[in-house]
Order: C-alpha cells, then structure tokens, then sequence
C-alpha cells in the first residue's frame, strides 16, 4: 500500500513537472517571437499617457538602464499575458483526471469566461479608464510643473491599474463559485443588491480618478457582471444539487 502510494504521488509529480515545463516553454517562445518588437510594445502601452502631455514633453529614464530593462520587462509580462490561455489549459489537463465528469463540465466554462473577462477588464482600463485618468491628472497638475513621467514607474503603475481591472471583472465567476460551493446563495445576493451597488463605487472611487464619471464607468459594468454571475450561479446550484441527490442511494421502504 505504501509503495503504491509513492508511486502514485511520484506520478503526480512527474506530470506536475511536465506541465510547469510546457507552460515556461510557451512563454519562453512567445517572449522571444516578441523581444524584437519590445520598444512597439512599450511605446503602444505608453500611448495613453503620450496623447495627454503636453506639447513638447516626453518622457523619461531616471535610471541609466532603465531604457533597456524596461521595454524587456514588459515584453515578459505580456509573454505571460498572451500565454494565459496555455497556462489555464495545462493546470486544466494536470487537474481534470481527478474531477468528476460533471464536476468537469461545470469547471471549463468558468476556465474560459475567467480569461476572456480579465482580457476584458484589461481593455477596458486601457481604453477607458488611462485616456480619462491620464486627462484629469494632466488638467489638474500645478501652474508651471511640467509633466515628465518615469518610463519604470508609469509601467509600475499601468502594471497595478491592469491587474485591478482585470480581477475586478472577475466578479461573475466569484459569485458562481461561492454559490456553487455553498458559501452563499442566488436569493441572498439578490437580497443584498443596494449594498453590492453601493461597494462598487465604493471600488469605483479607490480604482478610478476622483470624478462621479470614472467611478460610474467602473462601477456599472461590474454591477452587471455582478447581475450576470448570480443569472448564471442558479445553473451551477441547480446542476450540483442534482448530481449530489443522484448519488443518494434508494431506500426501498
């Protein structure tokens, strides 16, 4: 028995390291097929910002090898980024032998609605959110500063801005997964509604610049990702509380 046991996590182990392998490998080659176009891809990122400064400002390097660093740097993370896809696939595959079938075919759709809307969230931030953010900060900087910003710290920033947009629009599948594992449930959510609009703008307002227009355009599109996950949670709650009744044995009376 012990033997088996080793076997099997030693097995297990083995096909972890095969996944983590592919998935290094398909970053590796996406970053290479990349790194040639990498001061495109910062400049591209950086249009947002470019657009709002003044005539003749630019930006700039306070650190000596900042120029070369960062554009590689960025071009990483958007390895990884475009890798996504891959990445869920082999934690899928390394994860789905120990499913149940139905257990499966409810855990790949909340696999590909999870990435398409955190590439959503990201598009929103990049064209809705910065061209806003950027403009109001550029309106309100003092009389006579000029406005010069770091090319690592405005990555730091576009980087963090991303990364919050993105999970934000998680919200649907947060809410199917806590009401599919019980943690709570359609008709409670919908019972809380007035206070899950008044909690996202209140992220509206630490997401967004400090106008009722940035807040309300982060915080209506998560309110509807927030409608469309409880729609959609009735399902998962509906198909689990079926299979567990289904393997209920009879009793014959």
């Amino acid at each position: 028995m012990v033997i088996e046991d080793t076997q099997s996590l030693i097995s297990h182990l083995i096909e972890l390291r095969k996944r983590l392998l592919n998935c290094i490998i398909a970053v590796f080659v996406i970053f290479l097929a990349l790194i040639y176009f990498a001061n495109d891809i910062y400049h591209l990122v950086a249009a947002p910002m470019i657009l709002q400064m003044p005539a003749g400002a630019s930006m700039i390097a306070t650190d000596v090898a900042s120029p070369f660093f960062t554009p590689i740097k960025l071009t990483i993370i958007v390895s990884i980024f475009i890798a996504v896809p891959i990445i869920l696939y082999q934690v899928w595959a390394f994860v789905a032998p120990a499913l149940y079938r139905h257990e499966r075919n409810l855990v790949m759709p909340l696999l590909f609605f999870s990435t398409l809307l955190f590439y959503v969230g990201v598009a929103f931030a990049y064209f809705i959110i910065c061209p806003l953010a950027f403009g109001f900060f550029a309106k309100i900087a003092p009389q006579g500063v000029t406005i010069a910003t770091d090319i690592t710290h405005y990555l730091d920033f576009m980087m963090t801005l991303f990364m919050a947009f993105g999970v934000s629009f998680e919200v649907p599948v947060v809410i199917v997964l806590l009401c599919w594992s019980g943690i709570t449930t359609p008709e409670y959510l919908k019972k809380k509604r007035s206070y899950i609009l008044v909690g996202m703008f209140i992220i509206g307002m630490l997401f967004t610049p400090p106008d009722v227009f940035s807040q309300t355009l982060l915080a209506i599109p998560m309110y509807c990702l927030f409608e469309v996950g409880v729609f959609f949670s009735r399902y998962y709650v509906s198909s689990e509380s079926s299979q567990r009744k289904s393997k209920v044995p009879h009793q014959n009376i």
